[in-house]
Parts: C-alpha cells; sequence; structure tokens
C-alpha cells in the first residue's frame, strides 16, 4: 500500500518538523508544500472556510494542480482551511490528518486529529488520537548517523558528556539570571567532566553570556544560535551521557526523551504555563524523563509518537 502525501509546512518550524516526523515514519512518498500567509490569516476559519484565502499568491499556484494528494498533513489553525481546500479539490478522495485543534467546529472535518494530552480535550470525537508529547524526526538510525557524524567534533570532550539544550521564556513568562544560575547549578551537580551547550533563537543574550562565562571553557562546547558553524543540535542529542533540556519547549524536550540516556527537564514554576506543567508529568510518570536537580537514574528512551501516529493513519485506509 503506497499512499501519495503532501505537507503544508507553514513558516512554524516547530509544527513543520512535527510534520516531517510523521511522514518520514510513514515512508510513503511526499512532498513538502511551502505555504506563507497575508495579513488576511487572522481571519477566524469559519470565514476562511474551504478557501485559500490568507495565502499569499505563490503559495495559492504551488497548491493549484490536476493532481491531488491521497493524503494532506497539517498542523495548527491556520492550515487546515487549506487541507479542506484540497479535499474539496479532490472531490473529497483526499484524506486530512491535523496536529494540533483545528477549532472546535471542525473536528469532524478532518479523518484523524492528533492531539497531546496535555491539551486536556474532553470532546468524544472518535477520529481524535491523543499522545503523549510531540512527534518528531528523531529515530534510533538517525541517533547512530548523527553520533558518527559528530564524535570526531567533539571528541576532546571527555565522558561522561552532557549535552545542555537551552531555549528561553515562555509567553509572560521571562527566563531570568536567578534561574539560569539553578540550572547551572544543577549541570554541575551531575558532576560531568565536559559540557555540551547549544542555545536557541529565545534564550536571552544575558542567560547567554552567564552561561558562557560561568561554565569552564576548557572542558565546554559552546553553540551560540545565530553562529555561522553547522547548529550541532542533533550532534549533542546523539552523542550525550546524559542530557539537560529546558523544559519551555515541547518539541526539544520530546527529542531528547528519544535518546537512553537520562533526560533532565529543567523547569522552573515561574517560567512554565500549566500546560507545560502537565506535558511534563506525563513525561515524568511514565518513566521518559526525569526533574531537573534529581540523581541519575536510568530512563526508558526511544520515545516518539510518531510511530503510533503512522499506525492510525494506516488505519485510515484499509
Amino acid at each position: 500500500m503506497t499512499k501519495t502525501v503532501w505537507i503544508l509546512a507553514d513558516d512554524r518550524m516547530g509544527n513543520v518538523n512535527q510534520l516531517l516526523g510523521i511522514a518520514e515514519c510513514l515512508n510513503f512518498p511526499f512532498e513538502r508544500k511551502d505555504i506563507r500567509y497575508t495579513k488576511w490569516i487572522k481571519l477566524p476559519n469559519f470565514l476562511r472556510g474551504k478557501t485559500l484565502i490568507g495565502l499569499t499568491k505563490e503559495s495559492q499556484q504551488i497548491l493549484k494542480t490536476n493532481t491531488y494528494p491521497d493524503l494532506v498533513l497539517s498542523a495548527g489553525r491556520r492550515s487546515f482551511p487549506v487541507a479542506l481546500w484540497i479535499k474539496k479539490m479532490s472531490q473529497n478522495k483526499t484524506k486530512i490528518v491535523q496536529l494540533m485543534n483545528p477549532g472546535k467546529a471542525y473536528f469532524n472535518d478532518a479523518d484523524l486529529v492528533v492531539l497531546p494530552m496535555h491539551d486536556q480535550y474532553k470532546g468524544s470525537a472518535k477520529n481524535v488520537f491523543l499522545t503523549i508529547g510531540t512527534p518528531h524526526r528523531i529515530t534510533s538510525q538517525r541517533l547512530i548517523d548523527e553520533k558518527e557524524k559528530w564524535d570526531p567534533v567533539f571528541k576532546k570532550y571527555l565522558n561522561p558528556r552532557l549535552s545542555l539544550i537551552v531555549g528561553g521564556a515562555t509567553k509572560n513568562k521571562p527566563f531570568t539570571i536567578e534561574m539560569a544560575q539553578t540550572l547551572l547549578n544543577n549541570v554541575l551537580s551531575l558532576a560531568p567532566k565536559s559540557v555540551m551547550v547549544t542555545t536557541s533563537r529565545r534564550t536571552p543574550t544575558e542567560v547567554t553570556k552567564f552561561l558562557k562565562q560561568n561554565l569552564p571553557s576548557e572542558t565546554t562546547f559552546f553553540y551560540q544560535f545565530g553562529d555561522k558553524t553547522e547548529n550541532p543540535y542533533f550532534g549533542l542529542i546523539a552523542c550525550a551521557d546524559m542530557i539537560m533540556v529546558t523544559g519551555d519547549s515541547m518539541s526539544m524536550c520530546s527529542e531528547c526523551c528519544a535518546t537512553k540516556v537520562p533526560v533532565f527537564i529543567f523547569a522552573p514554576d515561574d517560567m512554565m504555563s500549566e500546560k507545560h506543567k502537565r506535558f511534563h508529568k506525563t513525561l515524568f510518570d511514565n518513566g521518559y524523563a526525569l526533574p531537573s536537580g534529581s540523581t541519575i537514574q536510568s530512563v526508558k528512551g526511544g520515545f516518539n509518537p510518531s510511530q503510533e501516529i503512522v499506525q492510525r493513519i494506516k488505519n485510515l485506509f484499509k
């Protein structure tokens, strides 16, 4: 059974990576359709309907064809009307798999809606599938490949290596220097012989500067987001003996839990929303991660909801 697939890839890379993780695991031929928005994207979905309103002319053009796919993958509220338009143009032959809430009135318009448990969905739609965390692109083979690629780069950094994955503030929740100090203390309490750091687009400048100044330079690899060298993010995950990740990014936490090394989530109460806290608790309760400040313990590892989602998708075509 081989089906054609389109991915609606907008400007939110977190969403795009989730879609790519599912598509790569699905192992069907797929096309990535890069779509960009105009100011009309702010219209509510009930006004946009099954149309391309809110898309640039270039984006509309790449979607217009004589042949439409068997399956379209979309993520987030903004791309869902586009998926509906594709299904309409295919004379309802295209199946829609939607990640995240498309809007209360639209659940029945998708063939499968994938929601994280921490969203606390209370409905009863039969086409809804609940997952722990988010799908991602890290497989066991990718970890092997990334380790082979990056081990020579990190060879001077002794084991045990701790990879520190640093995000940033969440909405109305600042990432303060005091939090950075606690993060540093938690890292050093695990007694790594070397620390390998990457920051992100949202990491505050003062936090980056603080970590650079207070981690020992001779045993620390430091990649600052925006550096001209290749981003070693996947290499840091693959080559670590343990990982400390800030809890602001659900995608980063999920990706780190794909490994089999201890993963510690740094999630100060004042920095996290209630939704984030529920998400972290599901990872802790299911043995995929440990709270920052814990002692080193084994974890379950191999976390990737993509595999379960793929089985649900294949069931749509039976």
